[in-house]
């Protein structure tokens, strides 16, 4: 809440300065490390992306530690797909368990449904 924050004394210019500038190092902080790991070219932040919002759709949206254990079970059925049928097949694996969670618990695994009163 800018108007908040402005009303305490906080600079709010440059704290969104601040945020803005700490969301870019970590951003190309993360690209570095990830960079040697998947032999990276240019479109390949898609399928990580793609990856990484289906493992916080599996865990569950407002939960972060459900984000983080559904990242870890969607790597272990890649890598079991990958070890049991045609490693081609990992990333449909990966899609069509997010399908079939959406289908049987919309919230994700470790998700909860709100309810709001008008």
């Amino acid at each position: 809440n800018r108007t908040a924050a402005q009303a305490v004394g906080i600079n709010v210019k440059v704290m969104l300065r601040l945020a803005y500038g700490l969301s870019a190092g970590l951003g190309a902080l993360a690209g570095i490390l990830i960079a040697p790991i998947t032999f990276s070219s240019y479109e390949a932040g898609v399928m990580l992306g793609l990856k990484g919002f289906s493992a916080a759709i599996v865990g569950g949206i407002g939960n972060p530690m459900g984000a983080v254990a559904g990242g870890v079970l969607l790597g272990v059925l890649e890598a079991l797909g990958a070890g049991l049928v045609s490693s081609g097949y990992k990333d449909a694996i990966a899609f069509l368990f997010v399908l079939m969670v959406l289908f049987f618990e919309p919230t994700g695994l470790f998700g909860h449904k709100a309810s709001e009163r008008v």
